[in-house]
């Protein structure tokens, strides 16, 4: 489990990095009363939170891994696909605003 907590950590540095880029383009955007949404991601998207920004859907992401981390392993490894999928879609939605606010 070393190492997977080694490459979340990796993954989370990336994700936050990417997070604080994307939600400094948003804060733009709505200085120019563009990209007015409710939040991110949709109520089903599996995040407890709700939020205008990406950066506290990457919190959400950090504290559900710490907690996996104090969690015996198998149950850790239990609890590693929500979190994966919370990633996969975090990243996903970053590359595509990424990609979008480049047009």
């Amino acid at each position: 489990m070393d190492s997977v907590h080694q490459q979340l950590q990796e993954t989370l540095q990336t994700l936050y990095r990417k997070a604080v880029d994307a939600d400094a383009i948003l804060d733009q955007l709505q200085h120019q009363q563009k990209g007015k949404f409710a939040a991110v991601f949709a109520d089903d998207s599996g995040f407890s939170t709700r939020a205008k920004r990406f950066g506290p859907y990457v919190e959400e992401i950090a504290s559900d891994w710490q907690a996996i981390k104090d969690l015996p392993e198998q149950e850790a490894k239990a609890a590693l696909l929500p979190l994966v999928k919370k990633i996969e879609l975090a990243l996903t939605t970053l590359q595509q605003f990424s990609v979008s606010v480049k047009k």
